[in-house]
């Protein structure tokens, strides 16, 4: 966990998984994902299948096995294996997708690369960019201060857990889940589904109570983990259900004096496009 450092960045509304390593100074982006923004194919799990095939038969194999496999966070809320390249094996790879957005995608990969470079120069140049993302899409002020209070909160808790015996990625899925479901109620997947987020960042559409609950979830959990010198996932998890039961106690108080629920189908989405249904002749 300490030498990968797990994303997502958006390419025009896309979504792109992407993971930095510490040992080879560079990204690796999703290949799957990047299929999708380049192509719009609705199964491109499926059309990278194919292409990866269709490479090896025509003798592409070094640019086939130069991709890397990490487990990522699939739009399940699972835990799956993904082929992964860095910036010079998806440019070979662009080459085989006839697209349209081919050039304006490798300007973007470029770019995305030397920003890197200057965030690790400059830490507060990664966070002046994101909250200018996030002003970008519309959230206030208010909510992008919350949003960054809470992923420090979080920040905090998943360092707590990597030098206390939890390594697996599968294990910060479960414990995250375990405190998620404590306070809200529902589990992370649930939640997703509930605000019909499919790749999208759950806490990037939550609304303000709902960043506020988690982050009050995560600080206790880390809280009691502290307390009680958690080690190992059976008692980080236990450290979970106690800090998320807390949380979810507020929620339930604030839900009664409110008469508003916290856990709300709202989302950051953009609208869906009103498509008119042709006229029919008329004879």
């Amino acid at each position: 966990m300490k030498n990968f450092k797990k994303s997502v960045v958006i390419f025009k509304q896309e979504p792109v998984r992407r993971v930095w390593s510490d040992k080879d100074g560079r990204w690796y982006f999703s290949v799957v994902d990047i299929a999708k923004v380049l192509t719009g194919s609705r199964n491109p799990q499926v059309y990278w299948r194919v292409l990866k095939k269709r490479l090896l038969q025509e003798g592409a194999r070094e640019t086939v096995t130069k991709c890397n496999v990490f487990k990522m966070m699939a739009h399940d809320g699972k835990m799956r294996l993904t082929d992964m390249a860095d910036t010079e094996t998806l440019f070979r790879l662009i080459q085989s997708i006839p697209s349209p957005k081919a050039e304006p995608f490798k300007l973007w990969l470029a770019k995305v690369g030397h920003e890197r470079l200057e965030e690790s120069a400059d830490p507060e140049i990664s966070l002046n960019r994101a909250r200018a993302n996030w002003q970008t899409l519309g959230r206030s002020i208010k909510w992008i201060e919350q949003r960054m209070r809470g992923q420090e909160i979080r920040n905090k808790l998943t360092d707590y857990w990597a030098t206390h015996q939890i390594s697996e990625e599968e294990e910060y899925a479960k414990l995250t889940n375990i405190i998620h479901k404590e306070w809200s109620g529902v589990s992370v997947h649930q939640h997703q589904k509930i605000k019909n987020l499919k790749n999208q960042n759950l806490r990037d559409h939550m609304s303000e109570a709902e960043l506020i609950f988690t982050s009050l979830a995560e600080l206790s959990t880390r809280r009691v983990a502290e307390k009680d010198l958690a080690t190992g996932y059976h008692e980080n998890a236990l450290a979970g259900h106690k800090g998320g039961q807390l949380a979810g106690k507020a929620r339930k108080d604030f839900e009664k004096l409110t008469g508003n629920k916290v856990v709300t189908e709202e989302n950051f989405l953009p609208p869906l496009p009103n498509y008119r249904k042709p006229r029919k002749n008329i004879k």
